[in-house]
């Protein structure tokens, strides 16, 4: 019998709450752990949810306040990323700067040795590199590793995917079977703080966010309204030749690949290929021109790679499988090193066949033949 504590971070969803019940089966001292990192009505009912799960597997359950910490990580870098005309992914920066950090604290802090969470993906560890990494689920359909690239061999070394070989649908049987509330909840498709999906919306009403708690009073309202006279100032869409070809409500109503709700008739499909805040112009393109060969990669974080074999493989370039987005299937690519202006690691990645959309503030994500994650980044171009 296995009596390892470990703790699980709880949401209140079917994932999280199977994968405690499976590490209950397994013969560990499970502890339930909800993070509260955003105050909405949603939120409020996922820990109610939390509760009545750790309830019914008989299990405690702790509250984990970071809410300071996700406004100042993750909706600050949400809010300026979009303001500079990027299209961010809240979810990996929070996985690396609150909810993995969070579950760290809480196992030292009860003495156990482990974490876990409800992920579909899983943690290998390679013998020959002395390095952890996170490998793909093995039912790519629901496969969940892309948000994880930013651990680091630490976290990784501590954490565990009970979920790792288990189809969606089997979790929801389990769920069904030992009778849990969550068995056929539907799955969360929005951003967790953003209840509406009006990210405009949000980034208007919030704009005080951005701004550090010690900003002066005076300063931080100066601030405030020359953002808002920004974010009310009117562009053009303009072609890729640059012609104008009419008006646009602002820059952070778009994303990179956005064809609906642009509000100008062109008489033919038009796409959003690129935006550009310094002159707050939002270029439209056919679908064919949004494809490239080519992305530039900063912040990059490695897991089964090492810095050493990337900068041995030099011009020739280490062939990888890249994911530029979430739902991506991935592309086969060569990876290039590049050092940036400050000397920190950078990547040019050419893929063998044009990808579509490359969108800036997006992570890359590589992986070998094997699934096993190399590491990632973030999209510069």
């Amino acid at each position: 019998m296995n009596e390892k504590k470990i703790i699980i971070g709880l949401s209140g969803g079917v994932d999280s709450s199977v994968a405690a019940f499976l590490l209950k089966e397994q013969g560990y001292k499970v502890t339930g752990c909800f993070m509260r990192s955003f105050d909405t009505d949603n939120s409020r009912r996922e820990l109610e949810m939390a509760e009545r799960i750790a309830a019914k597997l008989g299990i405690d359950v702790s509250v984990i306040d970071e809410r300071e910490e996700f406004q100042r990580e993750v909706v600050r870098y949400f809010l300026s990323s979009y303001i500079e005309g990027r299209t961010p992914n809240p979810c990996c920066i929070c996985n690396r700067t609150v909810k993995w950090p969070a579950l760290m604290k809480a196992m030292k802090k009860t003495g156990a040795e482990l974490i876990a969470t409800g992920h579909y993906a899983g943690v290998g560890y390679d013998e020959e590199r002395a390095r952890y990494y996170i490998k793909r689920a093995r039912f790519l359909k629901k496969d969940q590793s892309y948000a994880l690239y930013n651990l680091t061999q630490e976290e990784l070394s501590h954490t565990l995917m009970p979920l790792y070989d288990y189809h969606k649908e089997d979790v929801r049987e389990l769920a069904l079977h030992i009778g849990l509330d969550t068995a056929e909840k539907p799955d969360s498709q929005e951003i967790c703080f953003i209840e509406s999906g009006d990210y405009a919306g949000f980034i208007k009403e919030h704009l005080d966010l951005i701004f550090p708690e010690e900003t002066e009073k005076e300063t931080r309202e100066e601030l405030i309204s020359e953002l808002q006279q920004r974010l009310q100032k009117k562009g053009s869409f303009v072609d890729t030749s640059g012609a104008v070809l009419g008006t646009h409500d602002g820059i952070i109503n778009y994303t990179i690949g956005q064809r609906k709700g642009l509000g100008i008739a062109l008489g033919r499909r038009a796409f959003v290929k690129e935006i550009r805040p310094e002159t707050d112009e939002v270029v439209l393109a056919s679908d064919e021109e949004l494809y490239s060969r080519e992305a530039l990669v900063r912040d990059i974080n490695l897991q089964l790679l090492t810095e050493r074999e990337l900068m041995e493989a030099g011009d020739t370039g280490l062939g990888a499988l890249v994911k530029i987005r979430y739902g991506d299937r991935g592309t086969r690519a060569k990876l290039r090193p590049e050092r940036t202006g400050d000397g920190e690691l950078g990547l040019r990645i050419s893929f063998e066949e044009p990808v579509r959309a490359v969108t800036p503030g997006q992570a890359a994500v590589f992986y070998d033949e094997e699934g096993r994650m190399l590491g990632g980044g973030t999209i510069q171009r």
